[in-house]
């Protein structure tokens, strides 16, 4: 689940918080591992897939607009610590606006189907985000993905060039290789650190890692999910696929085919992220020059051909969250870009 960064584990430490006062902060709930009783802003409807030689239940929002449509549609793609729920006031602002929006959550993630010994890749979750399309009859959509979102967003766009219209990354992870600096963790070490995660672990990662050390009751939304499930029935289940997806993350980057997008593209960087896989397992000469997105914002913008570099000072991996409206505006001037 958080086994981006364990090194922000100990920044963390300053910010002493136990499990129960964590779930009486926030009146947490066990949640187990479909979100069976945690609400979406939005209905929930499930598309059915096979994969692997098993059926599976891929959960998504398809929102219609508000009022006057104006026949786009946005396809949001979540990070690995979220799911399609956390993307509310973004849906809310892009359907005001005339958009529809889909918002699925990829097997392994939200409400969706969490097959145990999966092979995750991000191929087969840009594979099934199209069929999913196709199935609703979308032929071209604009593409915004999040963190490992964005990873995927990029694959996505590889993959099927002619439906995406311009893709929006959003602090994305990946803009660098971390397997070329950093040892890899075996699955097996992987999965038992998972399942050491507690709501108060979880709680002091997004504090340090997403916010710079200040916690607001707008962000308790993040931890319901992912705290939740720590003391939840299918905390074991949960900790499986965690560990299977950061391996996904490690071991499949996208940042050398970046020259191949042909998608206009808007990347919105908050500057202060310094999000790492693998941070604690870097040299210690190498750990500070990873994740410096004040950096990496530059380089990946004129890696890809066409794309627009919009930077949020001082914010950091959730700029939805933290600055909202310096984020939607850059968000929503891009797609108006020339439409009008």
């Amino acid at each position: 689940m958080l086994n981006l960064s364990l090194a922000f584990a100990l920044l963390a430490a300053t910010l002493l918080t136990t499990p129960a006062t964590v779930a009486q902060a926030i009146t947490l709930k066990p949640q187990d591992a479909l979100l069976s009783h945690y609400d979406y802003p939005y209905p929930v409807k499930t598309f059915e897939v096979t994969a692997q030689q098993r059926p599976l239940r891929m959960a998504y929002m398809d929102v219609a607009p508000e009022k006057d449509a104006n026949g786009e549609t946005v396809l949001l793609l979540h990070g690995k610590n979220f799911s399609g729920a956390y993307w509310a006031r973004t849906i809310k602002n892009l359907t005001n606006q005339g958009y529809r929006v889909i918002a699925p959550d990829q097997i392994g993630f939200g409400k969706s189907s969490k097959p145990e010994g999966f092979q995750f890749s991000f191929q087969a979750l840009a594979d099934n985000s199209k069929a999913l399309l196709d199935a609703l009859g979308v032929e071209r959509v604009m593409v915004a993905g999040h963190s490992m979102g964005g990873m995927l967003a990029t694959r996505f766009a590889l993959m099927f060039p002619d439906t995406v219209e311009k893709l929006v990354l959003i602090n994305p992870i990946g803009l660098e290789d971390w397997k070329r600096t950093t040892p890899y963790q075996p699955i097996d070490q992987a999965i038992a650190q998972e399942k050491q995660q507690t709501p108060a672990t979880v709680k002091n990662y997004m504090t340090a890692a997403y916010f710079d050390g200040k916690w607001k009751a707008e962000y308790n939304p993040l931890l319901a999910i992912q705290a939740g499930w720590t003391i939840g029935p299918d905390a074991d289940r949960i900790a499986e696929i965690d560990a299977l997806t950061s391996d996904m993350v490690f071991t499949q980057p996208v940042l050398y085919e970046f020259g191949d997008l042909n998608a206009p593209t808007l990347l919105i960087i908050g500057t202060r992220d310094r999000t790492a896989i693998g941070r604690n397992r870097a040299p210690d000469s190498i750990r500070p020059q990873l994740g410096r997105y004040d950096r990496l914002g530059k380089l990946t913008a004129d890696a890809i051909p066409n794309a627009q570099l919009v930077e949020l000072d001082n914010i950091g991996h959730v700029p939805q969250f933290e600055d909202f409206d310096r984020y939607m505006m850059a968000f929503s001037e891009f797609l108006k870009n020339d439409r009008e």
